[in-house]
């Protein structure tokens, strides 16, 4: 069979599933070149060419821009591509391959190239170091190179855009109450998520019936549809999440296949995190009272004037935020308003010309003459400044980048779009946690390929089995600097993370920095004594708890408060954490949707933490771990600071949006996040004391990101000596190197004998999308959420302590506050080699397995 025939093959198949074919292959792009060559079916292989090859540094669009620098310097003749069209043709592929051969057609002969080569390079913004290679053109008296620096000194890869309409009218998709991101991309179809229009089938299937056939029914009122909600877009950092949205309510981009920009998002709430993304993603996100709009409403939106109408009435005003929302929607998104600023300043530099007036200047706050925070400090020193002040727009410096693999094809794909064939970010590590147990067949295909992509630009790459990204990424982390991640655990023990999908990721591992507008901070300061019986995470359910009690944080959906969202949480008062401990707090204030989270700790710990983490980066090298020259580097950075060990401090006038305080003295029983919402926490007995609220346990999960190696000892302890569980009991330690440990220890025999299902170590049922717990299940997890249907269909799902997790576990049933503090008795006396970590340099001549 023919190339033709198995691509029209491939067309059907995908048109079954209601989807595009995906991107040419190297070969296919190879096979359609040669029939252009010979000039067979010649309209259809232009075609595929122009629209069918992903842009940027993809190895197919290689072979495209090779070929077409052939023809555009005329040293091979096809006779369906003249050479200005083979330019034009390079000019639609973003950057990367293509800009080369245009910056070398500005000094062809032939004026017809060179007219298309001006206006190509004009409009292209990932030129990188070959603005340089134009730079001597113009100063070497290149007319044509003059004139693309005149171009993009006025930005006129800006203002050739249209503006945003003064009225925007759209029609309403409504998802009443709270959409989280795995509403928007099931993790159980994490496999598909880079490709975004299949992905994209599965938008919503779990919430409602026919969500995608009523988006269709929509758009035949001939507008736009809007995406609307109360609550939009809680959870993960999942840019899959605004790429569906975009798939079915946004437009294609020119030249890009599978993969669309534009949009307008509605929420009474919108996440952070993807609120963020969608300004990174060309979308409009709008937070708006969404009372008066139901699906199939006809809206008339001024964007300019603050309002929604409907029949002719103000049904809503807003406030546009950022003020710069308007160029980021012209520009294509906040990512190619950034870049594209960076090249006009660059230009107006290079030909003497005063700053440029045609962007928007984020509005900056007044100094108030008050101290900072230690937030609002770490993310100062990142930026060259003492401290940023809330509502700043800033980019700082990113020191460390962490991608997971559910999103890290994705991210790879952004990667190739900003044309980078390297990472400017001191650190970028890839793992391979959320697909290492059960993996698909494009797991295992991405299992072998990502980690050289990742080490070819000088990343970190971790191994399928080596565990969660976050134990990893937190053990390569420099006190008081500024990271991010694509995923929202991405909060670190140490210093402070900002995570995000996997578009500002890319740009972040990219360009080394990130845009950021500085959020207010809260402050959460715990005093008193722990009282016997609660743990960490019983402290991680009081943050939420203490706030519903102060009127801070409603379960409500419908016009929910939560003083979290959108801010910083920043804690004190548990200054003699170990560092893994600390992990817990901060880990959890992706449930409170917070942009980041501060742990204020002394310099102890964190001297104890970095000792043992410049072993293990060691033994990363001694093991082969890729780039090992990024891990020295980091080891070399960690050691400079240990020869100088200071930490920065809130200054004692710093100003909060709100301070939490916290009596450990009157925390006496443990707290849960009841079924199924992270915010809707209770105490043991008032869950007890609530009939409507299930009792019964039928499966435990003693596993995440938010545990550490001491739950799980402290697990078998209480289960020492009692048998076979009555419950389905699942064991899923965070890293190899505490499974080694435990099963030393002979904790793992103790697992056996109690009949639980041990996994490799990675995410396993807390993503949801690998094993997954019986439907309808009633659930104690210590994992990080329990959005409906994330750990098994229909579940109602617990959240709470390792220590809770071993009673619920024995007993089939949440116990009694009486029976909990007895059946953990048997921790008692035992606590310092129960919750002892793993200082790699204590352990004599570490080797990592």
């Amino acid at each position: 069979m023919g190339f033709r025939e198995e691509y029209a093959a491939h067309v059907a198949e995908r048109e079954a599933l209601g989807v595009p074919p995906l991107p040419l292959t190297v070969k296919q792009t190879e096979e359609v070149i040669e029939f252009i060559k010979t000039g067979e079916y010649v309209e259809e292989m232009l075609d595929l060419l122009a629209n069918r090859v992903s842009p940027g540094v993809d190895d197919a669009a290689y072979v495209k821009a090779a070929f077409l620098n052939e023809i555009a310097m005329e040293e091979h003749h096809v006779a369906a591509i003249a050479p200005e069209k083979a330019v034009e043709m390079l000019g639609t592929m973003l950057g990367g391959y293509n800009v080369k051969p245009i910056v070398n057609a500005l000094s062809s002969k032939n004026e017809a190239v060179v007219k298309a080569a001006v206006k190509a390079l004009s409009h292209t913004l990932l030129v990188y170091d070959a603005f340089n290679d134009v730079e001597e053109l113009h100063k070497a008296g290149n007319a044509a190179a003059t004139e693309v620096m005149t171009s993009w000194a006025n930005a006129e890869w800006f203002t050739s855009k249209p503006a945003l309409d003064e009225k925007i009218t759209v029609t309403v998709f409504k998802v009443p109450g709270e959409t989280n991101t795995d509403d928007l991309s099931p993790a159980s179809e994490a496999f598909t998520r880079s490709d975004i229009p299949l992905h994209a089938n599965s938008m919503l299937t779990a919430k409602m019936d026919n969500p995608i056939e009523t988006i269709k029914e929509l758009k035949e009122k001939g507008n736009l549809v809007a995406y609307v909600g109360d609550v939009v877009g809680t959870g993960s950092s999942r840019k899959s999440g605004v790429n569906s949205v975009q798939w079915h309510m946004g437009e294609d981009i020119p030249g890009v296949p599978n993969k669309r920009t534009g949009g307008v998002v509605i929420g009474g709430i919108i996440a952070p995190i993807f609120f963020a993304t969608c300004e990174d993603s060309g979308a409009l996100p709008l937070e708006m009272d969404v009372n008066d709009m139901e699906t199939g409403d006809v809206i008339e939106i001024y964007p300019y004037k603050g309002e929604a109408h409907k029949n002719g009435q103000c049904v809503a005003t807003f406030s546009l935020r950022p003020n710069t929302i308007t160029d980021e929607v012209r520009a294509g998104g906040r990512i190619p308003l950034i870049i594209g600023r960076g090249l006009t300043t660059k230009a107006r530099s290079v030909l003497g010309m005063d700053a440029a007036d045609m962007f928007l200047a984020p509005e900056q706050p007044a100094d108030n003459g008050k101290g900072f925070t230690l937030a609002q400090k770490m993310v100062g020193k990142a930026c060259g400044m003492e401290g940023v002040r809330p509502g700043m727009y800033c980019e700082p410096q990113m020191s460390t980048v962490g991608s997971q693999d559910t999103t890290g094809p994705m991210t790879r794909d952004e990667i190739k779009e900003l044309a980078a064939l390297g990472f400017n970010a001191d650190l970028v590590m890839q793992s391979f946690c959320h697909t290492a147990a059960y993996p698909k067949p494009s797991d295992v295909q991405m299992h072998h390929t990502l980690p050289d992509f990742i080490a070819n630009r000088s990343g970190v790459a971790l191994r399928p089995g080596d565990g969660v990204i976050h134990s990893w990424l937190n053990r390569m982390v420099l006190p008081d600097t500024v990271g991010t991640g694509a995923d929202s655990h991405t909060r670190f023990p140490i210093g402070i993370s900002f995570p995000g999908g996997s578009g500002i990721v890319a740009f972040a591992g990219v360009t080394g920095s990130m845009p950021l507008t500085m959020p207010e901070s809260v402050l959460v300061r715990f005093s008193g004594e722990l009282q016997p019986g609660i743990t960490l995470r019983d402290l991680v359910n009081a943050i939420p708890h203490q706030a519903i009690k102060e009127g801070l944080l409603t379960v409500e959906k419908k016009g929910k408060k939560n003083i979290f969202a959108g801010r910083i949480l920043e804690i004190e008062g548990l200054p003699t954490l170990k560092a893994e401990q600390a992990f817990e707090l901060s880990d959890a204030s992706a449930e409170r949707s917070a942009a980041a989270c501060t742990v204020k700790l002394d310099k102890e710990p964190v001297i104890e933490y970095l000792k043992s983490n410049i072993v293990l980066l060691q033994s990363m090298i001694d093991a082969g771990y890729e780039d090992h020259r990024t891990l020295a580097r980091r080891i070399t950075k960690m050691e400079e600071w240990l020869a100088n060990p200071e930490l920065m401090e809130a200054d004692s006038d710093a100003e909060y949006a709100a301070v939490i305080e916290i009596d450990l003295n009157k925390i006496t029983e443990p707290i849960l996040a009841c079924p199924n919402d992270p915010d809707d926490v209770a105490t043991l007995s008032e869950i007890l004391a609530d009939s409507n609220r299930p009792h019964n346990i039928d499966e435990v999960f003693v596993g995440s990101c938010m545990t550490n190696i001491g739950h799980y000892r402290a697990l078998g302890e209480v289960l020492k000596g009692e048998g076979s569980v009555p419950t389905r009991l699942w064991v899923c330690p965070p890293t190899k190197m505490d499974e080694k440990q435990l099963t030393e220890e002979g904790y793992y025999a103790l697992f056996g004998a109690a009949g639980a299902r041990t996994e490799v170590p990675g995410c396993s049922l807390c993503m949801g999308n690998q094993a997954r717990v019986a439907d309808n299940a009633i659930v104690f997890s210590t994992s990080t959420r329990n959005f409906d249907n994330r750990l098994g269909k229909g579940a109602q799902v617990y959240l709470g302590s390792a220590e809770l997790a071993a009673v619920c576990s024995l007993l089939g049933k949440l116990p009694t506050k009486e029976e909990y503090l007895d059946l953990t008795k048997k921790i008692i006396g035992k606590e310092a080699d129960i919750y002892k970590y793993l200082n790699f340099n204590l352990i004599q001549d570490y080797k990592l397995a």
